[in-house]
């Protein structure tokens, strides 16, 4: 099962579109890791946060020890992964665990509305955005400065980059084609 769960995450994590959750109610332990993993998380403002697995007396799993340090930094995993502290919602989104709180009962109209503006965007450079910012936090500083490099260019090829660019010029909204 556990095989099947990281499967999952590897494949969402390396799908060229972008992955957005909305957390009402408590994200733990499997939840918490699965959360992580999302590439933008939108939360309710009464939303608790706790690895809970050193609780339980396991290690975590679910790709945590890779998304989550990388979130919020290796200290504060470690913080959370070792005491099981429970993050409020404004803690975790100070902290980097989610990129915005909203009133609980907007949850469901906010992530859907965040991934409608995803939807409506550039979807082929929102989809090599995302490998772009994970290859960069891997790669070394040239590596990572060629990577972005060859993506621009090739975006820059596409219809939506070529609409982008004359729609910023002549300062009017552009006409993403998805292309």
């Amino acid at each position: 099962m556990l095989v099947d769960f990281h499967g999952a995450i590897y494949r969402m994590n390396r799908t060229p579109k972008p992955f957005i959750a909305g957390v009402r109610g408590a994200a733990g332990g499997a939840g918490l890791s699965l959360m992580s993993a999302f590439d933008m998380v939108v939360s309710g403002e009464s939303a608790k946060f706790t690895m809970a697995y050193t609780r339980a007396g396991v290690t975590p799993d679910g790709t945590s020890s890779y998304f989550i340090a990388r979130h919020i930094g290796v200290r504060r995993m470690m913080d959370l992964t070792l005491t099981n502290r429970v993050l409020d919602a404004a803690t975790a989104e100070e902290w980097g665990l989610v990129n915005r709180v909203v009133p609980d009962d907007d949850v469901d109209a906010a992530t859907a509305e965040l991934a409608q503006s995803m939807a409506d965007g550039p979807a082929w450079a929102l989809g090599h955005a995302k490998h772009v910012v994970w290859e960069g936090y891997e790669r070394g500083l040239e590596s990572a400065g060629e990577f972005e490099g060859v993506t621009i260019s090739r975006a820059m090829g596409t219809h939506d980059g070529k609409e982008g660019s004359a729609a910023f010029a002549e300062k009017r909204s552009p006409d993403f084609t998805g292309n």
